[in-house]
């Protein structure tokens, strides 16, 4: 097939299909369930002018919302909400942390009105936000409740058998198995299935972020990093720490994505912008699991970060940068500031235009100190 129309083709289709889920539910839009955001308030009160940020980027936005209590998450939620397992320790005086993690068959909105059969972990695309600390013993106990084999295999250091391939640790519908292994190294790390076809079964959603937050006691160079990272100390909370996974979908099952996203709902951020308060940093944990495409992108509007790639350094891998590329299953760490920016919402998104159009774009919103 000739590329140029095959591209057109893809373009068409998508376009079509944000068409349509706008028209499912263009009335549940116009009865006014969407809210601006706290400190900004749209061009004019009539009702045929949207809110500021659903006109960015030309209105290229998908028309309606997504019915976030049907499909069981949230991806405003999502950013903040950390599995952190449970605590025990054993008998050597390790500290031992236990997640537990099933995979379910599951429909889930990913635009609106546009439905996905996706495989999940926990119900969830992606999968829980796992999180760690660096030398930790950590046992995940994994259950298959769908209708596939599925596994867990983590971007880590971990023995062959823990390694979450046909024969050490792929299971079928109805059994279980228990991962156990050291967190190390620290970074920003992801978990996927690896069955068979793997492309099929990541891209059908069974996916998730897994962080391993430095130990500052094994960093005594660069101690004060160290803290900030590690989730519960007092450095730690002043950071405005955001979990965002790239991913996408193809709704047509024909290996090219219609929908873009950055945790699964298209233009989600676009039409709830984040809210960052402008004293405090930012650090986004960002991972790149987009199938069918072989390059995804984060840019930043009017501002720059420092990228630590991989996370698995305390000290930036790139310093001043406003875009970074990601492979699948390349993932980094993000820092940035608005402490020199007026109030207002600022956006973000991938630096393809066709993935921005198609509902990878959002938007920051800088606020004062919220109390």
């Amino acid at each position: 097939m000739n590329k140029a129309f095959d591209l057109k083709r893809r373009g068409l289709l998508g376009a079509g299909l944000l068409a349509a889920g706008g028209a499912a539910l263009s009335a549940r839009s116009a009865l006014g369930q969407t809210t601006h955001p706290v400190g900004h308030v749209a061009n004019s009160t009539a009702p045929d002018q949207a809110a500021p940020h659903r006109i960015a980027h030309g209105a290229m936005i998908t028309v309606g919302d997504v019915d976030d209590a049907r499909n069981g998450f949230d991806p405003t939620a999502m950013l903040t909400d950390w599995d952190t397992g449970t605590v025990s320790t054993l008998p050597d005086g390790r500290r031992l942390r236990t997640f537990e993690v099933t995979a379910e068959d599951k429909e889930i909105e990913i635009a609106p009105g546009v439905m996905f059969p996706a495989w999940t972990f926990n119900g969830r695309v992606p999968g829980p936000a796992l999180r760690a600390v660096e030398g930790e013993q950590l046992r995940i106990v994994f259950r298959n409740y769908g209708s596939h084999p599925h596994s867990m295999h983590f971007h880590g250091i971990h023995a062959a058998r823990m390694d979450g391939v046909p024969g050490a640790g792929l299971i079928g519908p109805g059994e279980e198995f228990v991962y156990e292994f050291e967190a190390k190294p620290f970074g920003c790390h992801l978990y996927h299935c690896h069955a068979l076809p793997l492309a099929r079964h990541i891209h059908k959603g069974m996916y998730g972020l897994f962080v391993v937050d430095p130990d500052p006691a094994r960093h005594p160079d660069f101690d004060a990093v160290a803290q900030s990272r590690l989730l519960g100390t007092a450095e730690n909370a002043r950071w405005q720490e955001l979990a965002m996974v790239m991913n996408a979908f193809d709704t047509t099952f024909d290996g090219e994505n219609e929908f873009y996203a950055c945790n699964t709902i298209a233009h989600c951020y676009a039409k709830k912008p984040i809210r960052i308060e402008k004293h405090r940093p930012v650090r986004v944990y960002l991972v790149n699991i987009t199938e069918f495409d072989p390059i995804n992108s984060f840019h930043l509007h009017a501002n720059f970060f420092d990228y630590y790639d991989q996370g698995t350094t305390l000290t930036p891998t790139l310093k001043t940068v406003d875009v970074i590329m990601q492979c699948q299953a390349q993932r980094g760490i993000l820092e940035f500031t608005f402490a020199d920016h007026e109030l207002g919402l600022y956006m973000f998104h991938a630096h393809q235009s066709e993935f921005t159009e198609l509902g990878w774009m959002g938007m920051f919103d800088v606020v004062e100190a919220v109390s």
